[in-house]
């Protein structure tokens, strides 16, 4: 009798954590199928609405510092002086161009076009998140990994350089918080930060 009792316990708790998870995922796939649809139709206002942009801001610079940070390294050891200034000095560069990029044009573009970069031009596109069918739910499912439990990775490809962008659970719900870049994209970016020490020095 108390084994029965306990059994009919521990699945009515796995149901409620199954279905308590499948709201979670789902709640998150809403408010992605969101995003792609206002960068789908060139809704600026809408994007920015759903997305942190201080995480993403930070994301993309960690990624172009760290590049930057590869390129010194590839002939010889980075000094620790060095990797201070890259986390300093460079961060501060790496902001202002990644600012140019998170304009409320820009990242519509980046979104809906791929198009990295403030002009749009020169530096390798990734994959269109507008591209992505979020009513598949199963395609979807399959694109998604948890980083952190209130944090989504989602692949926009099946390449590298396909990029990837991530969503953040916090107080009203999900928002973009970060673009993985392609490798090429974040060696350019890196290397205009080297180019421009390069000229003022």
């Amino acid at each position: 009798m108390k084994e029965s009792s306990f059994m009919r316990w521990f699945f009515a708790a796995l149901l409620v954590l199954l279905i308590g998870a499948g709201i979670y995922v789902g709640s998150a796939l809403v408010s992605l199928g969101g995003l792609v649809e206002a960068a789908r139709a060139g809704d600026g206002a809408g994007v920015l609405a759903r997305t942190d942009m201080a995480r993403l801001r930070h994301s993309l610079v960690d990624q172009v510092v760290a590049g930057y940070l590869r390129q010194m390294g590839r002939d010889r050891p980075v000094k620790p002086l060095e990797r201070m200034l890259a986390n300093t000095y460079g961060a501060t560069v790496a902001d202002a161009m990644i600012a140019k990029m998170l304009t409320e044009e820009n990242l519509t573009r980046l979104l809906n076009s791929g198009a990295i970069g403030s002009d749009g031009t020169a530096i390798p596109n990734m994959q269109r998140l507008s591209e992505l069918n979020t009513s598949g739910i199963f395609e979807m499912l399959g694109r998604i990994s948890p980083v952190k439990p209130v944090e989504f990775l989602v692949r926009l490809g099946d390449s590298e350089n396909a990029g990837a962008v991530s969503i953040h659970f916090e107080g009203n719900g999900w928002k973009l918080s970060g673009i993985q870049l392609p490798t090429e994209a974040v060696q350019m970016l890196a290397q205009s930060l080297i180019d421009g020490k390069g000229r003022k020095g």
